[in-house]
C-alpha cells in the first residue's frame, strides 16, 4: 500500500524584471504577478530577475508578500529542480532566451511558455524556443504575424497585450504630496513624456560609450528637435486653450533632463507658468498613482500609456521606427485614433487635435480608455486560462514522492 504525501502548490518560475531605470521595465513584473495572483491563486511564484534594486524589491514585496525572489546561483538551481513550469514574461524580445534554453536543457524538458513579447528579428534560437513552448503570446499583431509568416508554431500562438496593463501598484501618499507641492489638482492636469530615439543606457549605467552608442546618440541628437517640437505645440495649445496644467515627467532615468531641455525650457513664459517639471525619477507605484489623478497622458513612450489605460486613464502614443512594433498594440486594443507616427510629419497637427479632444471631453475620453481596458481584460482572461491549464497540467505530471 502507498500513501501520497500531502498536496503541494504548483511551483512557477517567472523570468522577468529586466531593469530598474525604466518604470516600464519594472511594470512587466507586477503586471503578470497580479494576473497570476488572480488566475492561479494557489501557485507559488518564484521570480528570477535581472534586477530588482533601487527600491523595486521592496515595492514588489509590499504588493506581493508571498513572492519568492531568487538572489543567488543556488536559488536558481533549486528553482530549476523544484518548479513545474517557467514563464518568460513580457518584454521587448525573447530577452532571456539563454535562460529559457537553460531551463529546457537542465530540467530534462520541463514545459515553459512565453507571455506578451515583441519580436523584431526572429533568430534561429528564438524560433526553436517558440516551437518548444506550450504557448507563445505576442503583445502586438505585427510580431505575431512575423512569426506566423516564418511558419513557426506551437500549441497556442496568439496575441495578448503586455502584462503591464495589469499593474495595480500605488503610492498614493507620495503622489498626493508631489501634486500638493506643485499646485496640481486632481483631474486638472495632463502628463507628457519626452523620449530620445535611443535611450542613453550608457549614461544611466555610467559606462563608456561604445561605437554603437555613439551611432545611436548621433541619431537621437539629430532627431530630438523634430520629435519634441510637436509636443511643445500640444503643451502650448493645452495651456492656452484649456484650464488644464501640464506635468512633464519621466519614464526612465534619462528623461528628466530631456524634458527640461526639449519641452520646458523653450516654452513661452505664459505657457511655462502652467507647466510643472518633475526633476526626480520615480518608481512605478508613485508614477501610476500620479497618472490616476491626471486627466490623461501623451508623449513618446509606451509603458506609461499602458499603465494609464490599464487603469482607465486616457493615453495617446506617439511612436517612431526605433521603438520596434510594440506601439501597434494601440491599434490592436482599439485605440488606433490615439496612435501617431512621428516619422510622418503630416500627422503632427492631429496630435494636438487628439489631446485637445481628450482635454475638452474627459468623460468620453475615459469611456474610450475603459473600452480598450475591457478588451485587454478579456484577452487576459482568455490567455491566462491557457496559462492556468498548462501550469496545473505540468504540476500534475511532475514526479510524486510516495511513502511505501
Amino acid at each position: 500500500m502507498s500513501v501520497s504525501l500531502p498536496h503541494r502548490e504548483s511551483r512557477l518560475l517567472l523570468r522577468s524584471s529586466w531593469g530598474t531605470v525604466n518604470i516600464g521595465d519594472i511594470a512587466h513584473t507586477p503586471g503578470i504577478l497580479h494576473l497570476l495572483e488572480q488566475y492561479l491563486p494557489d501557485t507559488e511564484v518564484r521570480l528570477w530577475p535581472t534586477s530588482v534594486g533601487n527600491g523595486v524589491e521592496e515595492m514588489l514585496h509590499k504588493r506581493f508578500p508571498r513572492l519568492v525572489i531568487l538572489k543567488s546561483p543556488g536559488d536558481i538551481q533549486t528553482a530549476l529542480k523544484e518548479c513545474d513550469f517557467l514563464i518568460h514574461g513580457s518584454g521587448p524580445s525573447l530577452i532571456a532566451h539563454r535562460d529559457v534554453a537553460r531551463w529546457r536543457t537542465e530540467t530534462g524538458g520541463k514545459p515553459y511558455g512565453i507571455y506578451g513579447i515583441t519580436l523584431t528579428d526572429v533568430s534561429a534560437q528564438d524560433a526553436e524556443l517558440i516551437r518548444g513552448a506550450r504557448f507563445a503570446f505576442f503583445r502586438d499583431s505585427v510580431s505575431l504575424k512575423r512569426v506566423q509568416d516564418r511558419g513557426i508554431g506551437c500549441p497556442v500562438l496568439e496575441f495578448s497585450p503586455d502584462a503591464a496593463f495589469a499593474t495595480d501598484l500605488h503610492n498614493d501618499a507620495a503622489a498626493t504630496a508631489f501634486l500638493r507641492a506643485n499646485r496640481l489638482e486632481e483631474g486638472k492636469f495632463l502628463c507628457v513624456i519626452p523620449r530620445l530615439r535611443y535611450s542613453p543606457y550608457w549614461k544611466m549605467f555610467h559606462s563608456a560609450m561604445s561605437s554603437e552608442d555613439e551611432r545611436k546618440h548621433a541619431r537621437s541628437e539629430a532627431m530630438k528637435e523634430h520629435d519634441h517640437a510637436p509636443l511643445r505645440a500640444v503643451i502650448t495649445a493645452v495651456t492656452r486653450q484649456t484650464p488644464l496644467k501640464v506635468l512633464v515627467c519621466p519614464e526612465d532615468e534619462s528623461q528628466m533632463a530631456v524634458g527640461k531641455e526639449m519641452l520646458v525650457d523653450p516654452l513661452p513664459a505664459d505657457v511655462k507658468e502652467k507647466v510643472v517639471w518633475r526633476e526626480r525619477y520615480w518608481l512605478t507605484d508613485e508614477a501610476l498613482s500620479t497618472y490616476r489623478r491626471s486627466a490623461g497622458l501623451f508623449g513618446l513612450e509606451m509603458h506609461s500609456p499602458i499603465l494609464c489605460v490599464g487603469n482607465g486613464v486616457p493615453a495617446i502614443v506617439c511612436r517612431f521606427a526605433e521603438q520596434t512594433s510594440k506601439g501597434f498594440m494601440w491599434r490592436d486594443i482599439g485605440l488606433g485614433e490615439w496612435l501617431f507616427d512621428m516619422d510622418k510629419d503630416e500627422e503632427f497637427p492631429r496630435i494636438t487635435e487628439a489631446v485637445l479632444t481628450v482635454a475638452g471631453n474627459s468623460g468620453a475620453a475615459r469611456e474610450k480608455a475603459n473600452r480598450a481596458r475591457d478588451f485587454v481584460l478579456r484577452r487576459f482572461r482568455e490567455t491566462m486560462g491557457v496559462v492556468q491549464r498548462e501550469v496545473l497540467s505540468a504540476k500534475a505530471a511532475s514526479p510524486r514522492t510516495e511513502l511505501k
